[in-house]
């Protein structure tokens, strides 16, 4: 049986209707966690559909943590500036840039990662496999499953989002899309840690007390 309370818990989730969470129910035969499923399948495709059109509105979101010690500053697009001054859309951008701060992507999608980069890091990968005694025949099996790895972790769309580990920054993304009717992009970011890449210097406790002392 759908009841309402089922409807709310899925409309809380996944931002779709009323009438499309109860179709999906019913689609469903009552399963929540398919039902889902297929809202945000349905959500992927009306997400394609906007994907190629022009987002140049938006805003620049900033956010500042630790007292000062992490920076953030990111560009979110979307297709009108009525869009870009709704609560939701600002929401959207702080979530993202509290996803940047706390985990530390690089890029904002796999393809502008250097070629480079990754060449490197399967010469680091396969030196590891190689290492640990594997055949070759298995080493390129890891390389692989080691790089979808890599991505995710310094892409931020592949990042699982923080406030939700079962979706990712895209699949947010793909969510808002279908729920507000507009094609969003991260276009780009920055992020800030105080020190970072500074070589500090180090003394030992001990050393240091003594040359107070003199």
């Amino acid at each position: 049986m759908i009841t309402s309370a089922m409807i709310k818990e899925i409309r809380e989730r996944t931002g779709a209707g009323m009438l499309d969470c109860k179709n999906a129910l019913t689609e469903k035969d009552g399963d929540m966690e398919k039902a889902i499923e297929y809202l945000r399948e349905k959500g992927l495709a009306a997400a394609a559909k906007k994907a190629g059109r022009i987002a140049a509105e938006g805003l620049c979101e900033s956010y500042i943590h630790g007292g000062g010690r992490i920076g953030v500053l990111l560009e979110l697009n979307c297709e009108t500036d009525f869009v870009a001054k709704t609560e939701e859309f600002k929401t959207l951008a702080r979530d993202i840039c509290l996803q940047i701060a706390a985990s530390k992507p690089e890029y904002v999608r796999r393809e502008e990662v250097p070629a480079e980069v990754v060449e490197k890091e399967k010469e680091i990968f396969t030196a590891q496999a190689l290492n640990e005694g594997k055949p070759a025949n298995v080493v390129e099996k890891m390389i692989s499953g080691r790089i979808e790895k890599f991505y995710k972790e310094i892409c931020l769309l592949e990042q699982p989002f923080i406030r939700d580990a079962g979706m990712t920054i895209q699949e947010l993304l793909v969510e808002k899309v279908a729920r507000i009717g507009e094609n969003i992009n991260v276009r780009r970011f920055v992020r800030y840690e105080l020190g970072e890449g500074i070589e500090k210097r180090q003394e030992n406790f001990a050393e240091e007390v003594m040359a107070q002392m003199k």
